[in-house]
């Protein structure tokens, strides 16, 4: 497990943590919020074009804290699934969702077979 933040850092609906992962050999952004209570993260990558979804960093929540949404295409994402319900790939696929585990008053994500850590480390 890699450690993102405390999870105080949180707040539902609120900004998000940014933190990098590796994927084939690169350093990509992806992202954890909070939604219903539970923390959820992400690939900061839109599902339409490969472009990041904040619109300011930390901010991928829309005005009504509902969707997580891309600040470039303006598709919308289930925060709670990643899927994409309106935009330009909506009904065709969602967000890389990144398994995180909360304990101990922190918010952790757990490698899997596709993201890494950052740089190689372990």
């Amino acid at each position: 497990m890699i450690d993102i933040c405390p999870s105080t850092a949180l707040v539902d609906g609120g900004r998000g943590v940014r933190f990098e992962v590796g994927v084939a050999g690169r350093t990509v952004p992806a992202f954890v919020v909070r939604f219903g209570g539970v923390a959820r993260a992400y690939l900061n990558r839109c599902a339409h074009v490969a472009m990041e979804l904040d619109w300011n960093p930390g901010e991928f929540f829309d005005f009504d804290a509902e969707h997580l949404v891309c600040s470039t295409h303006g598709a919308l994402y289930e925060p709670d699934t990643g899927r994409c319900v309106g935009g330009a790939c909506a009904g065709r696929g969602g967000l890389r969702p990144l398994e995180v585990i909360e304990q101990d008053g922190r918010v952790a994500w757990n490698p899997d077979g596709y993201a890494g850590p950052a740089g190689g480390e372990r």
